[in-house]
């Protein structure tokens, strides 16, 4: 699958996320760039980039590791958007915006496994 990662779906929406985060996050207070502003970019940056990892592996088994790698960090920033709301850094219509386009991400990745599957 080597470079055709870049025409999927899943991973062009992946990386337009990270733009919607790293903007999010640019209004996090200062005292959070280290902290959570630091650990949500990382987290959002692994999921176009384990999906291309993925896709570069020659094996449909260690592209399906790595999608489910991806799918973890799109869990995790969840999380980390959750512990935002509770630190007052987004509101609750902001959250369900991001966790809904998390959701869809989410749900790209799960039908690249079944389709990565049917291929082994």
């Amino acid at each position: 699958m080597d470079r055709e990662f870049k025409n999927l779906n899943v991973w062009i929406s992946g990386v337009k996320f990270c733009k919607v985060i790293n903007d999010l996050v640019r209004g996090f207070p200062r005292i959070e760039d280290f902290a959570l502003s630091s650990q949500i970019r990382r987290a959002v940056i692994s999921v176009p980039s384990n999906i291309a990892e993925g896709c570069g592996r020659g094996t449909g088994k260690d592209l399906i590791r790595f999608l489910y790698m991806a799918l973890g960090s799109v869990n995790e920033v969840v999380t980390q958007l959750y512990v935002a709301r509770e630190f007052g850094y987004i509101d609750d219509d902001r959250l369900k915006e991001l966790d809904k386009e998390l959701g869809e991400i989410g749900r790209m990745i799960v039908g690249f496994i079944g389709y990565a599957g049917t291929r082994n």
